[in-house]
C-alpha cells in the first residue's frame, strides 16, 4: 500500500536522518575511497619522514619539500557484468623536491612509490591489481632547482552493482 506523502508524519519523514542503521550504513566509504586511504596510509608510513600529501590544497613551500602529492585523476567503469562492475582508477603521483639534488631525490621517491605499491597490487583485497601507466619529468620553469615527476597508476576494482562499499 503507497502512502500519501500528504498523510505521512513528520517523524516519519525523519526516519532516515535518525535511523541508526542507516547513519552507520552512511559511513561506509566507497571501495574507491578505501583503496585511496590504503595507498595513502601505506605511502605515507613507507616514505616518512618525506609528508605524503593527498590533493593538497595550497601550494608545495621549500619547506615541505620533498614531498610526494597523490591526487585520483579519474575513475570509470571498464565492464558490467552479473551485477558487478570493473573499475579503472587512474592516480597521480607528483614527487617533488628542491635543490642541487632534486632529480635524484624526485627518482627516489618514485622508485620507493612504485615498490611499496607493487609488493601488494591487490591492497589488501581491495583492488584486482595496479599496473604502471607513465611517468614525466618536469623542470619548473619558475625556479630552475624545482622538480616534480608525475607518475600515473591504474588500480582496477571490482564493486557490486548495487552498493560501492561492497567488493564484488
Amino acid at each position: 500500500m503507497v502512502q500519501n506523502a500528504a498523510h505521512i508524519s513528520p517523524a516519519s519523514r525523519n526516519f532516515h536522518r535518525v535511523n541508526p542503521v542507516l547513519t552507520k550504513r552512511n559511513t561506509m566509504h566507497s571501495i574507491r575511497e578505501q583503496i585511496l586511504q590504503e595507498v595513502f596510509v601505506r605511502l605515507a608510513d613507507a616514505l616518512s619522514p618525506t609528508p605524503v600529501l593527498r590533493l593538497p590544497t595550497a601550494p608545495v613551500t621549500r619547506n615541505t619539500s620533498p614531498a610526494l602529492l597523490l591526487l585520483a585523476e579519474s575513475d570509470g567503469v571498464a565492464a558490467t557484468a552479473n551485477g558487478r562492475i570493473d573499475w579503472l582508477l587512474t592516480v597521480r603521483f607528483v614527487a617533488l623536491a628542491h635543490g642541487a639534488q632534486a632529480f635524484a631525490i624526485t627518482d627516489q621517491l618514485i622508485v620507493h612509490t612504485h615498490h611499496h605499491l607493487m609488493r601488494d597490487p591487490n591492497l589488501n583485497g581491495l583492488c584486482l591489481g595496479i599496473t604502471p601507466l607513465d611517468c614525466e619529468w618536469e623542470l619548473e620553469d619558475i625556479d630552475n632547482t624545482a622538480v616534480a615527476i608525475p607518475a600515473r597508476f591504474e588500480l582496477q576494482y571490482r564493486t557490486l552493482k548495487h552498493d560501492l562499499t561492497s567488493t564484488g
